[in-house]
């Protein structure tokens, strides 16, 4: 049976953990208690005494495969990418949602109609505070809206803001206040590893993610870190100071627009740099487990690429679309779902084809890259 330690000779001394949290969170729902969260965010031991060996952490790491045959069954995945139902390109209805979200605000918009509709009674999502994106567990429709978009305010104190700032969450870590909360109909949102995680989770029954109803995930290109020093050899190419930023989104490529409402468009591909280790090794694009997926990639300003992918997922989707969602209209463009799905499968391929490079040149080098 291996265990925590195995973790961290397997996955973390090799540059792979992804800092999802998922070994933390069910270790603390059941109250062993053995582990925790260093101060950069990484999983480590916290009373190793209290670790009972039990290897259950192992089994749901994203990074292992031991339960992968198990969660693709489950899912009916087949390749490239997963099981798609359906894709569609949508936005919210109500102006004020599409204003506060990303792209066309159709996550938020979905939330606030599970919310609405007694679905669910909260969501884990994303918020930004002055040390980026942090999981937030949403028990309110005003607390859905106040999440939503990636925004930035002068308020938030931009220059300590600047130096930590990364755009990735470790949304499974509020699942530990499902527990205290008695909250039991839950939305999840995050990207591909953490819904990996949660779907782990899920297969062998572990607390607390047998209280998610809805697996929402996120196109993926990356985990970008921006207080590194690489960083600032962007700033200077592009011309604009990370300070200035007022929102920044993630289409085919970085898109970034300033206060002063200029845009700048950065390739993907010059991020590698600031990209975390991990995310070099990972192969989905498209959140391949989910039950409905959401992303720019392939739509407008202003619209999101939707991909339904299990039955649940589309029975909320035409729902949403019933109240709350408008689809991009054939007429103006017939082909415009299949083009934007065609994208999709595209950076899901390039993904899985560059994972598998990097972790061939990696074993080819003998390297041991500490993340």
């Amino acid at each position: 049976m291996k265990t925590f330690f195995n973790l961290i000779q397997d996955v973390q001394k090799k540059g792979r953990c992804h800092h999802c949290g998922g070994c933390v969170t069910f270790c603390s729902a059941i109250n062993y208690g053995a582990l925790t969260f260093d101060d950069t965010g990484k999983p480590c031991y916290d009373a190793i005494e209290k670790c009972i060996e039990c290897g259950l952490c192992y089994m749901i790491c994203p990074e292992i495969s031991e339960l992968d045959d198990e969660i693709k069954k489950r899912a009916n995945w087949s390749a490239p990418a997963g099981r798609i139902i359906g894709t569609s390109v949508a936005r919210a209805k109500d102006k004020t949602v599409r204003q506060r979200g990303t792209d066309g605000g159709v996550v938020t918009a979905i939330l606030l109609h599970l919310f609405e509709t007694g679905r669910i009674n909260g969501a884990i999502v994303s918020k930004n505070t002055e040390k980026g994106r942090m999981p937030w567990l949403a028990t309110s429709k005003k607390d859905i809206l106040d999440s939503a978009g990636t925004h930035f305010e002068a308020s938030h104190g931009m220059a300590n803001f600047a130096d930590e700032y990364s755009t990735f969450s470790p949304s499974v870590k509020a699942l530990q206040e499902l527990r205290k909360e008695g909250i039991e109909r839950i939305a999840f949102v995050g990207t591909p590893c953490q819904i990996n995680t949660i779907r782990k989770m899920q297969a062998i029954g572990l607390v607390p993610a047998d209280s998610i109803e809805f697996c929402f995930g996120l196109f993926c290109s990356g985990n970008f870190i921006f207080h590194d020093k690489e960083f600032h050899e962007i700033e200077n190419k592009y011309g604009f100071k990370y300070k200035d930023i007022e929102n920044i989104n993630i289409k085919d490529n970085l898109i970034i627009t300033l206060v002063s409402e200029e845009t700048k468009t950065i390739p993907i591909k010059e991020l590698d740099i600031v990209k975390r280790t991990a995310c070099n090794l990972c192969s989905d694009f498209s959140a391949e487990y989910a039950d409905i997926s959401f992303g720019g990639l392939g739509a407008d300003k202003g619209w999101t690429t939707v991909v339904t992918r299990t039955l649940l997922g589309r029975a909320v989707l035409a729902g949403a679309f019933e109240k709350i969602l408008e689809s991009y209209k054939y007429e103006d463009n017939p082909k415009y779902a299949t083009n934007a799905e065609d994208a999709i499968l595209k950076a899901s391929r390039d993904k899985k084809e560059k994972a598998r490079a990097n972790l061939e040149s990696f074993k080819n080098k003998g390297v041991s890259v500490i993340g």
